[in-house]
């Protein structure tokens, strides 16, 4: 190894950003591995699967990111393993990088529970191509129920979302603002009134983590926006064009998107550290791995708490754990003790569709309706990555509101078999 020491930080989410830029004025040299050579914003995933933004807009370069940064090395591969004893990562291409220190900031991948058939027939939303993906079999559906009206009778046009959380709610009301405001002008000949959008969630209440009010605020608005809200039931089979619940209901759909859990990156499995729930490793208060100090997990990869208390895998999570493992590493170059982490929270915000949102203040207080809206925008146009992806979301965003109107619904790489029939 060089005599300066070596960071190696494997994922280039929110907590490996966060922590490379935490390491900017340390002396070490930093070596950032993704597998994409993109940043995705996460949040708004869900407008790109909907049509109102386009892929690049919540993408940004990571070698733009860091161009500023002499002490930052963009490794654009994928880790197959990493050798703890022996402090190497192992890519899949056979290469192999040395560490002196290693932040495993992997972030996490679709949980489906064991769902017979979710996972061949589910579209997940977590990553950029997900949500692509999810746009063009949106639009599909309308193209071929275009073609052959019949198949809306085999449920084309119900769209089932599993998770009453703040994704499944977003995504919910986005796809009502498109179906019901939009798609109506573009096809004259089609009763897209007929659409469904079905959300399918566990629990007895949508946003659980929100207070009371808050929860039945975005019910009544989700339901207002048409969207039929089924609580206390949960998906026991998914199918090509059938979702069947445990309550024994069969809903017949082509498209079911799922947005009800995650687990930690399957990296976590390989590399025989302690486990937690979901796959999560197990971390010292400082986010350190337990009897190997020169280990830290930031963000969905890792048990990370705060004062005792095991933290939800938020984007705000795992941006303040990656600046708090920056500052540790820079401590213990010092030969200072590290400090536990502690997470300072800034409350919860969703949208529920146009000109509605809900906001929780850390104070309790709580804000829902138009201004929560505003808010909702003003907070994630001021956390995206890049002058150009900010000017970008906001002409968009401005453009929808005068217009309805959603640039971006165009299908990239259609299907050959784009007509399906029941099972």
């Amino acid at each position: 190894m060089s005599k300066t020491p070596h960071v190696a930080i494997v994922g280039a989410g929110f907590g490996g950003l966060e922590a490379a830029e935490q390491l900017a004025h340390v002396p070490v040299e930093v070596t950032l591995i993704d597998r994409h050579n993109y940043h995705t914003f996460q949040p708004l995933l869900y407008q790109v699967a909907t049509s109102l933004l386009n892929a690049e807009d919540v993408g940004a370069p990571v070698r733009s990111m860091f161009r500023h940064q002499d002490n930052v090395t963009f490794r654009m591969a994928t880790v197959s393993g990493v050798d703890v004893a022996g402090r190497t990562i192992h890519l899949e291409d056979g290469n192999q990088i040395a560490y002196d220190y290693l932040v495993l900031a992997g972030g996490a991948t679709v949980n489906y529970f064991h769902t017979p058939g979710a996972a061949e027939h589910a579209f997940p939303l977590y990553t950029l191509m997900n949500a692509v993906k999810l746009r063009n079999h949106i639009l599909d559906r309308f193209e071929a129920v275009d073609r052959n009206p019949n198949l809306i009778d085999d449920g084309a046009l119900n769209f089932v979302i599993v998770g009453a959380g703040p994704t499944g709610v977003e995504t919910a009301g986005a796809l009502a603002d498109l179906f019901y405001n939009l798609l109506p002008q573009d096809y004259h000949q089609l009763d897209t009134e007929k659409a469904r959008i079905i959300i399918v969630e566990m629990a007895k209440e949508v946003l659980a983590p929100f207070k009371e009010n808050l929860r039945t605020y975005a019910k009544e608005e989700l339901e207002q926006r048409r969207v039929e809200v089924r609580l206390g039931d949960a998906v026991a089979e998914v199918g090509a064009t059938f979702v069947r619940l445990k309550s024994g209901e069969v809903i017949k759909a082509h498209t079911l998107i799922w947005a009800a859990g995650v687990r930690a990156n399957p990296l976590a499995d390989v590399i025989g550290l302690p486990q937690g729930r979901g796959g999560r490793i197990k971390l010292n208060p400082d986010l350190s791995v337990p009897d190997h100090p020169e280990i830290f997990v930031v963000g969905d990869m890792g048990e990370v708490a705060s004062d005792g208390q095991v933290l939800p895998q938020l984007g705000s999570v795992a941006m303040q754990s990656g600046q708090h493992v920056g500052r540790q590493i820079a401590r213990r170059l010092h030969g200072e003790q590290t400090q536990p982490f502690k997470y300072w929270d800034k409350g919860f915000m969703a949208t529920i569709g146009r000109g509605a949102a809900v906001v929780e203040f850390p104070n309790q207080r709580t804000l829902h309706g138009r201004l929560a809206y505003f808010a909702w925008l003003g907070v994630h146009l001021t956390l995206l990555s890049g002058v150009r992806n900010r000017i970008e979301v906001l002409w968009n965003w401005s453009w929808s509101a005068l217009t309805h109107d959603r640039a971006a619904r165009i299908i990239i790489q259609p299907k050959n078999d784009d007509v399906k029939t029941a099972s």
